[in-house]
């Protein structure tokens, strides 16, 4: 099991819709949680896979405890203020997330229609790197 200092919350950095939720998060729900592009992060020490974040944001919390999709959300939720961390609670509770999972797989496959996306929301990351290239780097050659 991984620990750490902080919480860690990782999402998508090649999406702009899930860079703008990101931005909401670090503007507006106070945390000490690390929120970061998993591009840029090293997943091996999460724990995590590029396959796993490519699919859904991801929590690890400093205790190892990992959970993906709206449960992250509802985890880094319950970080913050009371107001947010009811939220979470409310997210947490059977009946909506039971929900919350179908809303989230929908949006996470309509992100690049949604308000900030764009098309390279729509593509897998190995299309995203062939057009545009890696995180920081040039696009590949096949």
């Amino acid at each position: 099991m991984v620990h750490m200092e902080r919480s860690t919350f990782v999402y998508d950095g090649d999406c702009a819709f899930c860079t703008r939720c990101a931005e909401f998060i670090e503007r507006r729900i106070p945390t000490d949680v690390r929120v970061l592009p998993w591009q840029f992060a090293e997943l091996a020490p999460l724990g995590l896979t590029a396959a796993e974040c490519e699919e859904a944001v991801q929590w690890v919390g400093a205790d190892g405890g990992r959970a993906a999709g709206p449960d992250a959300i509802a985890r880094l939720l319950g970080t913050s203020t009371v107001a947010w961390r009811a939220a979470g609670a409310v997210l947490r509770l059977p009946p909506v997330r039971l929900v919350a999972w179908p809303v989230y797989r929908w949006v996470a496959r309509n992100r690049h229609r949604l308000p900030g996306g764009t098309a390279a929301c729509s593509l897998p990351q190995e299309a995203r790197e062939r057009l545009y290239g890696p995180a920081g780097g040039p696009p590949t050659t096949a």
